[in-house]
């Protein structure tokens, strides 16, 4: 006998719905303090997430973290290549380092660093290192919402015992395709439906700054800081997306673009591409790993460079 209709339709919610529940945990985003607890003091060792505390200052690490927080220093997975600074790694040390950090295919890995006002700016810290993660393949990311002052201000301790995760086990298949070279930038970045981001601060994005060997920005981005997308008590709180979608559209970034985000070594793009992409949920949005420093160096400085500001069209 034939389902009847009605039938077959509450056996595709209940499919779908099993989907959803399948693959919510197993996802890229945020978590709440209380939410990471929990999953934390998981009785089950194997179920346990990867906590990874992603500060550059050693020291905050010794003087508290997370438990069971594995310290990554960020910037371990860059250096300079060619002459350009904080490039990214090539891959078998890359994933030598992912390893010895414990990333681990299947498992949940819960990232943080240090939230307080700007120019704070260690939540670049942790969505950098969810962007390397997410690209060797790692597909269960989180991010504390608020880090460690959220956890502290949520009435849980820090602890100063070290924390050694097991050598981790990569996923096979990768996700380069999360980033982009310049070579993709310059051949994309003027097709209709794409849309070029600087995240920088705007002095920077117009060249009015002490710190860059060239000036301005890749001609037609438009330029949107990051900072924007966090609240500005806690530079490690994300914004929920209603309260910034007007922005964000106003500039031009919409959900229908194809976005292509960049900054000045990446680590800003990165946080712009982490919160598109994981938080509000828009379908396609990659990373000039390159970033600035490396385009203005290229072609022997010849890659042409702008100062005036653009408007979405």
């Amino acid at each position: 006998m034939k389902p009847r209709p009605k039938t077959l339709a509450l056996l595709a919610a209940t499919a779908l719905l099993s989907g959803v529940a399948g693959t919510a945990s197993a996802e890229i985003g945020i978590i709440s303090p209380e939410e990471a607890k929990k999953l934390i003091e998981t009785s089950d060792a194997a179920k346990r997430p990867i906590v990874l505390d992603t500060r550059g200052g050693y020291k905050d690490y010794f003087r508290g973290h997370l438990p069971t927080a594995h310290h990554i220093n960020f910037d371990t997975l860059r250096g300079t290549d060619h002459g350009v600074p904080v490039q990214y790694l090539p891959a078998d040390l890359t994933k030598a380092l992912l390893l010895r950090a414990g990333a681990t295919a299947g498992r949940t890995h819960i990232i943080y660093a240090t939230g307080e006002q700007l120019p704070n700016d260690e939540i670049l810290s942790a969505s950098m290192v969810a962007f390397v993660l997410e690209k060797y393949g790692i597909e269960d990311i989180k991010i504390v919402d608020g880090g460690l002052p959220a956890w502290k201000a949520a009435g849980f301790k820090p602890t100063q015992e070290y924390y050694g995760n097991p050598e981790g086990n990569l996923p096979k298949k990768g996700h380069p395709e999360v980033a982009l070279t310049v070579e993709e930038v310059i051949a994309q970045k003027d097709k209709p439906g794409h849309i070029l981001v600087d995240a920088r601060p705007m002095n920077e994005y117009l060249g009015q700054d002490e710190i860059w060997l060239r000036k301005g920005h890749i001609p037609g981005a438009i330029s949107f800081h990051w900072a924007k997308l966090m609240e500005k008590d806690n530079t490690h709180k994300f914004k929920k997306y209603e309260d910034v979608k007007a922005e964000l559209e106003a500039a031009g970034i919409t959900k229908d673009k194809e976005i292509l985000c960049y900054c000045g070594t990446s680590r800003e793009g990165s946080l712009l591409r982490f919160y598109l992409k994981h938080v509000a949920g828009y379908p396609n949005v990659r990373l000039y790993e390159g970033a600035w420093k490396e385009y203005v160096w290229l072609k022997d400085k010849s890659l042409p460079a702008e100062t005036t500001e653009n408007k979405a069209k």
